[in-house]
């Protein structure tokens, strides 16, 4: 009976209680939903942002982040602002595209022009992930690294903003097939190459973690006003999912940048960026692609021909021939040293990118080093053709052998891929 008295005081003498204990415990719940929910984004500070989901057909729910500005210098644009900026983006505004998505030129509501980077589909990385990412790229500041403005995220689209460079990239202005009427005379190109090569060694030596650019090449070399060199595309790997390669063979001579390693066995460290900078320099000085098919197949591959040459001891027959009132032969000679240093077919031989700025501006004394031989494009043409014979010599076999009532069990055949040499869907 007195039990009895005690629930009923409990529920009926004091009902206001018992509700607002509830009242608690459901508001403390839905507390901590909220902040499980928001939690992989705690450490990011964002002001005023809205964020919001939206499903698409097709896909999982997608995060989408309103215009806002984001702690580590990071602007979040509309794609609708974008979208203006580059008049839809019409291909009359498109400037490049490479392994990571297409770029086009646009102009902001204040007048500013800005580079857009429409990334791959390929990128499947969340909101929060793609922020993540894109604030640590955003705090890398550099005299030769492009400056990375903002970024869109909304549904499935992902895009990047950087300032706009007047002159364009090294392989437009430099080497492409309608050069510029810029001037490259031999102190520019002095100031490229050792520019390059600053800010190569800054990702490598002085960033943490360490950023491996893995696409070196003429056509993420950007000039601005003054042809100060600024490298783009840096960070922007782990972007795309492990399984998905951002070097796009499809791209003129993209093949001649990559390092044995890597082009045969997917082997990618910084010595393989040291290979890949150290074609770029010969195609700096020489004025030309690193691959030219119009040529006699014995001049098609600018490495090959600077390692005979320098065999021969004539360096100087491959130096660019527009060159003339200011060019220093002897330092033109020095920076293909340098680069056949840096294109040594043993990654372990190739010198470190603060190395190679001290060799560049004499600090290291180049002349005395020797230099083995690189690894040439022509050999791994000559090993795809054997690898190839030899593929279709097993199916050939392997195919004789299943129609043998004889033969029985599985054969597992060795095969080469070769990642970087081959076009890839």
């Amino acid at each position: 009976m007195v039990d009895q008295l005690a629930v009923h005081g409990a529920h009926g003498a004091y009902p206001h209680l018992i509700w607002a204990h509830r009242a608690a415990a459901a508001a403390a719940a839905a507390a901590f939903q909220l902040w499980c929910l928001l939690s992989p984004l705690r450490l990011v500070t964002v002001m005023g942002c809205c964020l919001s989901f939206s499903r698409r057909k097709g896909t999982l729910e997608q995060e989408t982040f309103r215009p806002s500005e984001v702690a580590g210098n990071v602007k979040l644009y509309s794609y609708e602002e974008l979208k203006e900026a580059t008049e839809n983006f019409s291909p009359g505004n498109k400037v490049g595209k490479g392994g990571f998505g297409s770029v086009y030129k646009g102009t902001l509501s204040n007048g500013i022009n800005i580079a857009v980077k429409v990334l791959s589909t390929e990128s499947t990385q969340g909101a929060k992930e793609f922020l993540s990412e894109i604030a640590a790229i955003s705090d890398i500041v550099h005299e030769n690294l492009v400056k990375l403005y903002g970024a869109c995220m909304e549904g499935d689209d992902r895009i990047l903003v950087y300032n706009y460079l007047e002159n364009n990239s090294l392989a437009q202005t430099l080497l492409g097939a309608n050069r510029s009427n810029i001037q490259f005379s031999w102190k520019t190109r002095c100031k490229i190459c050792i520019g390059v090569a600053r800010g190569l060694a800054f990702l490598h030596e002085e960033v943490e973690p360490h950023i491996v650019h893995r696409d070196i090449k003429a056509s993420n070399i950007l000039l601005d006003k003054d042809l100060t060199p600024k490298i783009s595309d840096f960070g922007l790997a782990k972007l795309l999912p492990p399984n998905a390669t951002h070097v796009s063979t499809r791209v003129a001579g993209t093949a001649g940048y990559l390092a044995p390693e890597y082009a045969i066995r997917g082997q990618v460290t910084r010595k393989s960026d040291v290979y890949s900078f150290g074609v770029l320099l010969l195609e700096i000085v020489s004025g030309r692609s690193n691959t030219n098919t119009r040529l006699p197949y014995g001049e098609q591959f600018l490495l090959d021909r600077v390692w005979t040459l320098y065999e021969q001891e004539e360096l100087k027959l491959i130096i660019d021939a527009t060159l003339s009132d200011d060019l220093d032969i002897k330092k033109a000679c020095l920076f293909l040293k340098v680069g056949l240093l840096c294109t040594q077919d043993s990654s372990k031989l190739r010198p470190t990118m603060s190395t190679v700025v001290k060799m560049l501006t004499g600090e290291v004394d180049v002349e005395s080093m020797k230099i083995t031989k690189p690894g040439l494009v022509s050999d791994f043409m000559e090993l795809k053709v054997t690898r190839k014979k030899a593929n279709d010599l097993m199916l050939s076999s392997s195919s004789t052998s299943s129609s043998n009532p004889e033969s029985s069990g599985n054969t597992t055949h060795g095969s080469l891929t070769f990642t970087a040499i081959e076009n890839r869907e």
